[in-house]
């Protein structure tokens, strides 16, 4: 079926979805969600009907639901290079470290204005560190940034926006482990500062680009849902396809600097494992701006063995070449052999040759 007609009918469900998800009577602001035990992943649709439903992300990307889409355009980034002289207010939630962003940051280049609001970050935990909540042919990143936006041509402000159609856009950035990030560094040289649940601090601006991978026209796009409950089906998600890296030890400062609870609380609960799980993606499309090619490492395949694969498979043709060369000659040497042996007599001729 043609990516329009899943488009068309993919838009056409979700309209319809959410006119029945607004006659539900909405949770109170106080509903208790986790991501573990009792009030985890399983228990979420209890109380928020759209964690149940369709359109839910995140999602893995693998070969089969994707297809290259030439009208993708690029992104246009407008006022992410902050000035040094404003401030970010860094908090803890309970759920992440979320960064609140200046009122004049927006995406253009996805039909309506999308204006910036918040940034915030998922993880494993120390002893697994494979926390990104989209993965790629399976494969999990240690850890996920989303950028948070609402539709502002549409809707006053994300309150409002986050239940509608059209409502909400996000940009992912997967990260893996490497080299050290400074620019993701002045956010987690901060993480004590807002250690329990509910702290707040003020810290420097800076350039939210920089925590951008340096390639933004290559990304997966698709209509998905927020990943956290409410999950409302309302989001336009762009996932960049390069990963960004932080070194081992800034990971493992987002891993263990942060907790779910209050300062004064006499169970503490460490902030891990602040990921969902990837969803049922129902017969849609991932549209991809970029010409997909074949990864082996993400099938699993690590370059040893391919490295090992194509030794092997040199080697089996020098043998082959090897023993047809040896067989060659030996065949040659065989004919020499039997004409060595061959007595030539010249010939007799008869009487009645000679004597006509």
């Amino acid at each position: 079926m043609p990516a329009q007609s899943f488009s068309a009918a993919g838009a056409t469900v979700l309209i319809l979805f959410l006119k029945v998800q607004t006659s539900v009577p909405a949770p109170l602001n106080g509903s208790k969600w986790t991501y573990g035990g009792d009030d985890g992943e399983k228990a979420w649709p209890k109380s928020f009907p759209s964690c149940g439903g369709m359109f839910q992300s995140p999602i893995d990307f693998h070969s089969d639901i994707l297809q290259y889409d030439s009208t993708l355009s690029s992104l246009v980034l407008e006022g992410y290079n902050i000035s040094s002289n404003e401030e970010f207010s860094l908090t803890n939630n309970g759920h992440s470290v979320k960064l609140e962003l200046p009122a004049n940051m927006y995406i253009k280049g996805l039909g309506p204005k999308y204006r910036a609001t918040e940034i915030h970050l998922h993880w494993g935990n120390q002893n697994n560190p494979h926390g990104s909540e989209h993965t790629v042919e399976g494969k999990h990143f240690a850890a996920e940034l989303h950028i948070v936006h609402y539709n502002s041509d549409k809707y006053p402000d994300i309150s409002t926006a986050k239940d509608k159609s059209e409502g909400l856009a996000v940009l992912a950035v997967l990260i893996e482990i490497g080299s050290f990030n400074p620019s993701f560094d002045k956010i987690f040289s901060h993480l004590q500062d807002v250690k329990y649940k509910d702290q707040k601090v003020k810290i420097p601006s800076f350039n939210i680009q920089d925590l951008l991978p340096p390639n933004l026209d290559e990304y997966y796009r698709y209509q998905g849902s927020l990943t956290t409950p409410p999950c409302f089906p309302t989001v336009l998600w762009t996932v960049f396809r390069n990963p960004v890296q932080i070194s081992q030890e800034q990971l493992l400062a987002l891993e263990t600097a942060l907790y779910c609870t209050h300062i004064d609380d006499p169970s503490p609960l460490e902030m891990i494992n602040n990921f969902r799980r990837v969803q049922k993606f129902d017969e849609r499309l991932v549209r991809v701006s970029f010409h997909q090619e074949q990864d082996f490492s993400y099938a699993g395949l690590s370059m040893g063995v391919i490295l090992s694969v194509a030794i092997a498979g040199v080697l089996g043709v020098s043998v082959i070449l090897a023993l047809s060369i040896w067989l060659l000659r030996r065949k040659k040497s065989s004919k020499k052999e039997e004409n060595k042996g061959v007595i030539y007599k010249p010939a007799v001729k008869k009487e009645a040759d000679i004597n006509p």
